[in-house]
């Protein structure tokens, strides 16, 4: 393999991105299996009126951090790879590493819920795919796997033209579903015990319940962020990041909120996921459920793509910063991070084979991957107050106008992202801390390959602190006390 280093994390790698590819890349990675299962996964916590709030706090919550990231790639255009490069700037070289690590980690572990979620929906056609963790779903989902992993390989502009394609195919059919729902929507059936009953505890409760399926379905409003180095014109990524989130926001809205008009809170709640497919069923007959999973299927396939691309990138630019390993740092002859590529879907590959024994379920997957971007996520933000509050980067920041909002927003996106990490409840942040715990090797080998030292003080706490909370993770999971 053709393969060059890459000296710094500055240097733009070919094949540039325009405004409407990075859109793509946006709601790529944000529609992929999610709405799917969205109308059982927030009714199953919730009922319709604490929906509509936790929808109204998710709504506002990520619109303040898309405007974050706007900000961000206004003040700070030199920084590539935002959820990297903010969290180091902020905090330093460990703390950027675990930024990348954490989204790396997610963003693979969100790959395999893809796999298992699109064989689960062939299983439909093809029973021998059971629920997507059987064998047959292994063994064909592994071909798919590496299939589009030889496809990236060929370069990254031809996969995000294909990502582009297909994210414009997997709308058509959610469009559908939200035309005839809402015909067919019945508004007894969404009044009928509309704050859920009291097993469901009480609307606080049924609030968070929806918090972690409702970031889940949001990952991804940073893909052009991530993908900034590789953005024909800077000023893209903020748009890229505004309008991709509006198009997401308004088409999972309408999905969960229109289904509550079809099927009572507690019939959503039992239903078969992708649940979408059951009201749509309901509404037009057995063509729409066919129409859902045939749906779901070519959405996965692009988010799955897109995922690839990001999860990628997050390995990439740290190692071109010394924070990764140089190896991750290569690039092959088409200008694609191809060391980075196969260490990713290497993953991808075992978690697969892992899956046919633990028989892991899509939900469980799911909150494990939002549990470990959550701290990305709230670096970033936190990087955004502290340059609004000291006024750094307005020379880069031509819309003066919006200066006085900054610090605001940057800190109610910081106020949210905590709100997010408490109600992810501490049972996500064990099981977060046993998955960042060993990144601290890969960092230290980073480190002594450039002969720099690795921890300093207030690292060395960050760490002790990591291996204590996963210690503790591992020990409740040997004993049966948690699990995934």
């Amino acid at each position: 393999m053709n393969t060059q280093s890459t000296p710094s994390p500055q240097k733009s790698p070919p094949g540039k991105l325009g405004l409407g590819l990075l859109v793509a890349l946006v709601v790529g990675s944000i529609i992929g299996s999610g709405i799917f299962g969205l109308p059982q996964n927030m009714a199953a916590g919730a009922g319709a009126g604490a929906i509509l709030i936790g929808w109204t706090v998710t709504g506002v919550g990520m619109l303040l951090l898309v405007r974050v990231y706007q900000m961000l790639s206004l003040r700070k255009p030199e920084l590539d790879n935002g959820v990297y490069a903010y969290a180091r700037a902020l905090s330093g070289e460990y703390v950027g590493f675990n930024s990348a690590w954490g989204y790396w980690v997610s963003a693979w572990i969100g790959n395999v819920g893809y796999l298992v979620a699109a064989f689960g929906a062939l299983g439909y056609f093809f029973p021998a795919f059971g629920t997507g963790n059987t064998l047959a779903s292994i063994i064909g989902a592994s071909m798919v796997l590496w299939l589009i992993h030889a496809l990236v390989l060929r370069g990254i502009q031809g996969a995000a033209v294909l990502n582009a394609v297909v994210t414009l195919a997997k709308i058509v059919p959610l469009l559908l579903f939200i035309g005839l729902v809402a015909m067919a929507f019945q508004l007894d059936t969404f009044r009928l015990n509309f704050w859920g009953d009291a097993k469901l505890g009480s609307v606080l409760d049924q609030v968070k319940s929806t918090m972690l399926v409702t970031v889940w379905v949001f990952i991804g409003i940073e893909g052009a962020s991530v993908y900034s180095a590789r953005a024909r014109k800077r000023e893209d990524v903020g748009w890229a990041t505004v309008i991709g989130f509006l198009i997401c926001l308004l088409l999972l809205m309408s999905v969960s909120l229109l289904s509550l008009g079809i099927f009572a809170q507690p019939e959503l709640a039992g239903l078969k996921n992708p649940s979408m497919a059951s009201v749509l069923e309901a509404a037009v007959g057995t063509w729409g459920a066919v129409l859902i999973y045939v749906g779901l299927i070519v959405s996965v396939g692009g988010g799955f793509l897109a995922w690839m691309l990001l999860a990628a990138e997050s390995l990439f630019t740290p190692a071109g910063g010394g924070v990764m390993p140089d190896w991750l740092a290569k690039q092959n002859g088409k200008g694609v991070p191809a060391n980075a590529l196969w260490l990713t879907n290497g993953m991808v590959q075992v978690f697969l084979v892992l899956t046919l024994f633990s028989k892991a379920s899509y939900l469980a997957l799911i909150s494990l991957s939002t549990a470990m971007i959550l701290l990305p996520y709230l670096f970033s933000a936190a990087y955004g107050l502290s340059l609004a509050w000291r006024g750094e980067g307005e020379a880069q920041d031509t819309r003066s106008a919006h200066h006085r909002s900054d610090v605001p927003i940057a800190a109610l996106a910081t106020v949210y992202c905590l709100w997010l990490l408490y109600a992810a409840g501490f049972k996500y942040l064990l099981l977060s801390a046993l998955l960042y715990a060993p990144g601290a090797v890969v960092y230290l080998i980073a480190k002594r390959q450039r002969s720099e030292q690795a921890f300093g003080g207030r690292e060395w706490v960050i760490l002790a602190v990591l291996v204590v909370l996963a210690l503790v993770a591992a020990a409740l999971l040997a004993t049966g006390r948690l699990s995934v």
